[in-house]
């Protein structure tokens, strides 16, 4: 199947790892007949793209700002039945692709996603429970170590079918990581894609995703905890609970009684110390999150009455292509 890749960028800042990105999708063992950069609101790097790169197709993002509507122009444009989506600040292996478009040879599958491995600025935080590696974006101990039917997959490592895509109106446009929001937007769009089907999780398509030095603090572990616990909260007031909340409340039955056991049970052994952080890092993160929840269900409750717009989910009609 032919398959196009797409990749929403924003600041000049990560100028070197989105160059890294654009070989990584160029290399790939399935060469993908096409890969697209969409620049979210930002002329200057639009331009130096253009100049730097002509192996690939630059276009401007007309929808307002965020990764949603970047995304989706990318989508619209795109020829091809499937499309593959990669973060600027991922870099993924040759044989990514290949691996991602391989279970669509099941008409029944409507998606897949692929593991991401942190990439850490420095050594990796001794006290950091891999069961919260979601809190920089990467796959998390107690995901499935084989291809698996999952609820969602992320933006950063997705390929979907084009119609599928389109049709269900593509990421919700407004609904993302904005400023100091963090909505599961690629939850969002999975949950609304599986009426058509399933999705499929690919844990040998790999993508290594960069976390910075900021992140790997423990304020920044409890405030993106706290983050993701609001935004789960305006999840469920866009879609049916049982449905919206079903993967997490999975997580915190199986994984992560497991994981706070685990330094109980290893605090006298060597290594004792760093399991027993890791464990209260695995409380604190629930607490966290439980507390951003209740925050943001408090929130929806408090404005229900309000006549606010409603979400965008339509896709852009014509992306700007950079000369």
């Amino acid at each position: 199947m032919r398959v196009t890749v797409v990749i929403a960028c924003y600041t000049e800042r990560r100028w070197g790892r989105l160059v890294r990105a654009i070989d990584s999708a160029l290399g790939q063992s399935l060469r993908p007949a096409e890969v697209v950069v969409v620049v979210d609101h930002n002329d200057a790097l639009r331009a130096r793209i253009a100049r730097a790169r002509p192996d690939v197709t630059v276009l401007a993002n007309p929808s307002p700002r965020g990764a949603s509507g970047a995304r989706n122009t990318g989508a619209l444009h795109a020829s091809t039945e499937l499309v593959a989506f990669l973060d600027d600040d991922a870099h993924a292996r040759p044989d990514w692709l290949a691996r991602l478009v391989t279970p669509f040879a099941n008409p029944g599958v409507v998606g897949t996603g692929g593991a991401v491995e942190p990439d850490w600025d420095g050594r990796r935080p001794a006290w950091f429970p891999p069961e919260f590696d979601w809190v920089v974006g990467a796959s998390y101990r107690g995901m499935p170590e084989q291809p698996s039917v999952v609820r969602n997959v992320w933006a950063e490592s997705m390929a979907v079918r084009r119609d599928g895509f389109v049709g269900c109106g593509g990421f919700r446009v407004g609904f993302g990581k904005l400023g100091q929001h963090s909505r599961p937007e690629d939850t969002d769009l999975c949950i609304r894609m599986t009426q058509d089907g399933v999705w499929i999780y690919e844990p040998g398509a790999v993508v290594a995703h960069h976390v910075p030095a900021e992140r790997s603090t423990f304020g920044f572990f409890v405030r993106r905890s706290y983050a993701e616990g609001r935004g789960k909260a305006e999840l469920e007031a866009l879609l049916p609970a049982s449905t919206a909340l079903h993967s997490e409340r999975e997580y915190l039955r199986r994984v992560v009684p497991a994981a706070a056991l685990d330094g109980v049970r290893g605090a006298f052994r060597p290594g004792g110390l760093r399991r027993a952080a890791r464990s209260g890092a695995v409380l604190t993160g629930v607490a966290a999150a439980g507390a951003g929840f209740a925050r943001g269900r408090l929130s929806a409750r408090l404005t229900a009455h309000r006549a606010a717009p409603a979400l965008r989910t339509e896709l852009p009609t014509t992306p700007e292509v950079a000369a």
